[in-house]
């Protein structure tokens, strides 16, 4: 499971150093791809297995389960770590979660976050975020 936060910079070839406890969970190869809220997603190998069977069995009827899935699907590309436990980020994934040089890696229980750190700053500070209302969603929900 991914826990905790941690702050990296990204350089101008777009590496970035995976957080030590990040790279023995992902393995040798792995997914990254465009996430929700301008930030970056990126899975194991069998977490993204999982998600890629249930994105298959969306309708292909359905406008927005085409759309997601197609954002999705689009933005993702495998990775690898290099011997100083970077892993280099293409452009147009940089691009979509604004990384420029001070980074946010957080942990997502089966997946890795990557944010930028202004994105990053302004989605917890934000205001309308409160915590107690998501909590009240999250008990709808059963949790």
């Amino acid at each position: 499971m991914f826990i905790g936060e941690y702050s990296h910079t990204i350089d101008t070839k777009g590496r970035l150093s995976m957080p030590a406890r990040f790279r023995e969970i992902l393995g040798e190869s792995f997914i990254a791809t465009k996430g929700l809220d301008q930030s970056l997603f990126v899975y194991p190998m069998e977490e993204w297995r999982i998600l890629e069977d249930k994105l298959k069995q969306l309708p292909l009827t359905n406008q927005n389960a085409r759309a997601f899935v197609r954002f999705f699907f689009s933005g993702a590309t495998e990775c690898e770590l290099d011997p100083q436990g970077r892993i280099r980020i293409p452009a147009n994934l940089r691009e979509h979660a604004e990384l420029e040089k001070e980074i946010v890696i957080i942990g997502a229980g089966t997946r890795v976050e990557i944010w930028s750190q202004h994105v990053w700053s302004n989605y917890i500070d934000d205001e309308n975020l409160s915590y107690d209302e998501i909590a009240g969603k999250m008990q709808e929900l059963g949790i």
